[in-house]
């Protein structure tokens, strides 16, 4: 228990555990590969549980059974669907309702937030394209130089475009503002 603790703190902080694995560790310590995985267990399912483990109040089979429904209940249907309802409540209600199965809602859930980095990244990607590139042509003669004439078919400079360019603008600096980034 104490080296499986251990290897999670120093994954927690960031710093490689090391390249030993838990078989080469436990056959370095004496531990049979089993008992690391029934700690690693605890570890996982029922936390509060280490301190005691390792104290000898408690035993590792003790602690791991209890980790084992810890973990059948955190796996159980009722425990996805509370799950879902926090982070996605309309979806949960289909669920519910029976118009949607809970693997369903779930596949459906995991589309969404995939769209939704998807659309994130795109967004990203434009806006670091596009206003770098604005900021720079600001104080040049750029403007006076522009020429209707050569413009790519499709994607002329109109005041048009210029005031909805202005509006945008406005309303990402507000966005910014909001959402205090830099």
């Amino acid at each position: 228990m104490i080296t499986v603790k251990a290897r999670s703190l120093k994954e927690q902080e960031g710093r490689s555990p090391g390249e030993q694995t838990a078989r080469s560790l436990g056959e370095q310590l004496g531990v049979a590969l089993a008992v690391m995985g029934r700690a690693s267990t605890v570890l996982q399912h029922a936390p509060d549980l280490v301190d005691p483990v390792i104290s000898g109040d408690m035993g590792l089979n003790e602690a791991y059974e209890v980790a084992k429904e810890n973990k059948a209940q955190a796996d159980s249907a009722e425990a996805q669907l509370a799950r879902l309802r926090e982070e996605d409540p309309q979806l949960a209600d289909r669920v519910v309702a029976r118009e949607l199965t809970l693997p369903g809602a779930w596949a459906e859930r995991k589309a969404r937030v995939e769209e939704d980095l998807r659309q994130r990244r795109v967004a990203t990607q434009l806006l670091c394209e596009v206003l770098p590139s604005l900021a720079q042509v600001r104080g040049s003669r750029t403007f006076a130089l522009y020429d209707p004439e050569l413009a790519p078919p499709g994607r002329a400079v109109t005041r048009e475009v210029i005031e909805h360019a202005s509006t945008a603008l406005a309303e990402m600096a507000s966005v910014w503002k909001e959402r205090d980034l830099p």
